[in-house]
């Protein structure tokens, strides 16, 4: 079947990436969601030139599948190491942290359907 013009023009990339930087947290308070959010708005503001679109912030408390407390950032782009570079720049000197890991997910499209439903 046809993809029509109306169609087109809603779809999606054929592949996408995700970048998730973890922030290993020495220590969790009222603060400390402040303090990562200007940190971010630090990594927006010197990303000009950076093709990367941020996706979603939050603090993960400690369980089952990891001890620390976590903040977490994550990222699509197609400029890993460039953004990599940004995030670390901005966060090596953020004394709250242990450690910072990261992740890349790659993701292909399988398949794309449209459809409506008459509202």
């Amino acid at each position: 079947m046809d993809t029509t013009d109306k169609e087109k023009k809603l779809v999606q990339d054929e592949s996408n990436v995700n970048v998730a930087f973890y922030v290993h947290l020495k220590e969790y308070n009222n603060n400390v969601r402040k303090e990562l959010k200007k940190r971010l708005e630090e990594v927006f503001f010197f990303s000009k030139g950076v093709n990367w679109k941020f996706d979603s912030f939050g603090i993960e408390k400690a369980g089952s599948r990891h001890t620390d407390v976590l903040g977490y950032f994550i990222f699509k782009t197609s400029k890993v190491e460039k953004l990599k570079k940004l995030f670390i720049q901005e966060f090596a000197d953020y004394e709250n942290a242990s450690k910072i890991t990261f992740s890349i997910a790659k993701y292909k499209k399988v398949e794309e359907t449209f459809f409506e439903i008459d509202v």
